[in-house]
């Protein structure tokens, strides 16, 4: 439900047809909760972005529209109190899932899981916005299938989002029609930072964003640590799945470039400190006390844009540095011994590159093509753990960080010591019908590589370059306002260079979602 303080008048009609809708998608959820519950023994994977795409286009649309109506209403009469100015809006969401997965072992786990969450948006004058979503999962292993052995449990009883926003512009344009040349943008408190194409940063962070704009240039500043629930690149550190806390501190400069014949682009340039603040820096570990400390720092560049009405791209490049405890053991030749860990400097890098093809027809199809390539080193024996990593006294460079890049549903390796070709395609089949004009299916083909062909990876791995391939296939439905069905498939399977001790691996998920 949503309500705008002072405009009954413009909310009564989209109320009315949004609560002649709800019975009609009960029924529909009830329905299809009857189909995912039959799923038994097929293969899943987790996808919170289906659940999260609905709740922030409904937001949108309604605030776009009260908006409109609250702009013209202050311009009109500057006197109208600060109750009748704010937009308030609230709802819920309730999502059924079931996920079946098989481990690089060959062992298969089952999980439904029963996601709850509620959020709240108030905005005054367009300028000021508070936001805050809470969320509790339930989640629900076949016997024996838990990865961590909890079982089945409440997780997740927190606040995902909540953060203050204000804007400068907005602020001006809305309370006196003024036009700024220049914007202050300040968001603080928790949410989503996706930091350029996603290589280095694409967590949520608890602290503080603020963007400086001039004309075409903007300047963006970012201060924060990650929320202790953030699971970590290091594997072997106590805890790394549910306690983790690292920092993160940059700027990004970034300017519009409008061209009249080679399209529009988004040149950046930026640089971040990560410093390490986990409390659980040690571990008695096979016998081997060990310690954690992995601090670095990324220097990048890139571009985003559109060369023309057809192909969008997307380009980054970062060069990473820092320094990073060694490994706690030694190996010489069947004997293992333990080893005074030293300090060594990371010298390590990465690139991505996306193109996407729009054919701009009326099924919304779209074509995609992403390269990857992320350092290894050939002296580690996992890419991104302390424990069996850097050795000591060498440089390190194997690339890591805590970026948010698409490397597939089952295999799903991180961005350390891999080069990665995917293949993508999607559409909306039958636009054209009232029923599936949101219906979207779509596939992706990943190849997966080493970078370094003697260096470890995120799993046991051969000294081969070739790590496997792997099909993607995933099925967005919004069934109506309120009701919308998500489903993802994925197998991979291995090569020279990867884990075969399970074979191939199928990832299933299917979700349902039913927004209030």
């Amino acid at each position: 439900m949503s309500e705008n303080i002072g405009f009954e008048g413009v909310l009564k009609n989209p109320v009315e047809r949004m609560l002649q809708t709800r019975t009609q998608c009960l029924a529909i959820l009830i329905g299809l909760l009857s189909v995912t519950g039959a799923v038994g023994s097929a293969h899943a994977q987790n996808d919170v972005g289906a659940r999260a795409r609905q709740e922030t286009d409904r937001r949108q649309k309604f605030s776009d529209l009260m908006q409109f109506e609250a702009d013209h209403r202050i311009k009109a009469n500057p006197e109208i109190p600060a109750s009748q100015r704010m937009l308030f809006d609230y709802g819920a969401l309730i999502t059924f899932q079931y996920n079946s997965i098989d481990d690089r072992l060959g062992n298969n786990h089952g999980l439904r899981q029963t996601d709850l969450i509620g959020y709240v948006r108030a905005e005054l004058d367009s300028a000021n916005e508070i936001f805050a979503r809470y969320r509790a999962s339930y989640q629900d292993f076949n016997p024996g299938d838990s990865f961590e052995g909890r079982g089945s449990e409440w997780n997740h009883l927190d606040f995902d989002r909540a953060y203050y926003r204000f804007d400068l512009a907005r602020y001006f344009a809305s309370t006196s029609g003024q036009s700024l040349a220049y914007n202050v943008t300040m968001k603080l408190g928790r949410d989503l930072v996706y930091w350029a194409n996603g290589l280095v940063l694409g967590q949520v962070i608890d602290g503080g964003l603020f963007e400086l704009s001039y004309k075409k240039m903007h300047l963006e500043l970012l201060g924060g640590i990650t929320p202790v629930r953030t699971v970590d690149f290091d594997s072997s550190r106590p805890n790394y799945d549910h306690n983790t806390r690292r920092g993160f501190f940059g700027g990004m400069l970034k300017m519009d470039v409008d061209t009249e014949n080679f399209g529009r682009h988004h040149p950046f340039v930026y640089g971040m400190v990560q410093r390490d603040f986990n409390s659980f820096d040690s571990a008695n570990i096979s016998g081997f006390p060990t310690q954690f400390n992995y601090n670095s720092y990324y220097i990048g560049f890139g571009s985003t844009g559109s060369l023309n009405d057809h192909l969008l791209y997307g380009v980054e490049a970062v060069y990473q540095g820092g320094d990073t405890l060694s490994n706690s053991f030694v190996i010489n030749g069947a004997n293992v011994s333990a080893a005074t860990q030293t300090r060594n400097a990371i010298q390590a890098g990465a690139v991505d590159i996306k193109l996407d093809y729009l054919v701009n027809d009326s099924q919304k199809t779209r074509l995609s093509v992403e390269l990857l390539g992320a350092s290894g080193d050939g002296n580690r024996g996992h890419s991104s753990n302390t424990f069996n990593g850097s050795k000591p006294g060498k440089n390190d460079h194997a690339f890591n960080a805590l970026g948010l890049i698409n490397t597939g549903l089952a295999f799903s390796p991180q961005v350390s010591n891999l080069a990665m070709l995917r293949l993508g395609a999607s559409t909306y089949p039958l636009s054209s019908q009232s029923a599936f004009k949101k219906f979207q299916i779509g596939t992706d083909l990943f190849v997966y590589g080493k970078m370094s062909s003697r260096g470890g990876f995120s799993e046991p791995a051969g000294n081969s370059h070739y790590l496997g391939i792997e099909p993607d296939l995933f099925v967005n439905w919004q069934i109506c306002s309120d009701v919308t069905l998500a489903a993802r498939y994925g197998v991979f399977f291995p090569g020279g260079g990867g884990s075969s001790a399970g074979g191939n691996r199928q990832f299933f998920y299917l979700g349902v979602t039913f927004a209030f």
